[in-house]
C-alpha cells in the first residue's frame, strides 16, 4: 500500500506529502525519539504525538515511509518545513494512537 492510498483509506490529514508513492510495509508506535531511531524499520508508518522538527530528523534516519501524528496533534511550522525539505510524508489524525495502530494493522 502506498502512503497516498493509506491517507485516503484512513482519511488522514495531509500536512506534507512530497513522496505519496512510497510503500508502507509496517508500522511503529513510539514517542521517545532515540528509541524510534533504533527500532523503527524502513518502510514503516511511524505513529507519534511528537510534533517538533526533531521528528523529521528521526524519520529520515529511520527511513520510515511516513509519519502519522495521532490524537489531533498538528506539526509545528518548523516540522512542516523540515518535512517538506527532506521529503518526509507527514500526516495526521484525530484518532487515538491505539485506534490508529489497530486500523493500520488491519490494512497491512
Amino acid at each position: 500500500m502506498t502512503v497516498k492510498e493509506l491517507a485516503n483509506v484512513m482519511a488522514l490529514q495531509e500536512f506534507c506529502l512530497p513522496e505519496p508513492g512510497r510503500r508502507v510495509s509496517g508500522g511503529y508506535v513510539g514517542d521517545l525519539l532515540s528509541w524510534v531511531m533504533g527500532r523503527a524499520k524502513a518502510g514503516d508508518a511511524w505513529l507519534t504525538i511528537m510534533s517538533n522538527q526533531n521528528v523529521a530528523a528521526v524519520a529520515l534516519m529511520a527511513e520510515v515511509s511516513c509519519v502519522i501524528l495521532t490524537e489531533g496533534v498538528v506539526p509545528d511550522e518548523a516540522l512542516r518545513q523540515r518535512a517538506q525539505q527532506q521529503d518526509i510524508n507527514l500526516m495526521g489524525t484525530e484518532l487515538s494512537t491505539y485506534d490508529t495502530a489497530a486500523a493500520l494493522k488491519q490494512l497491512l
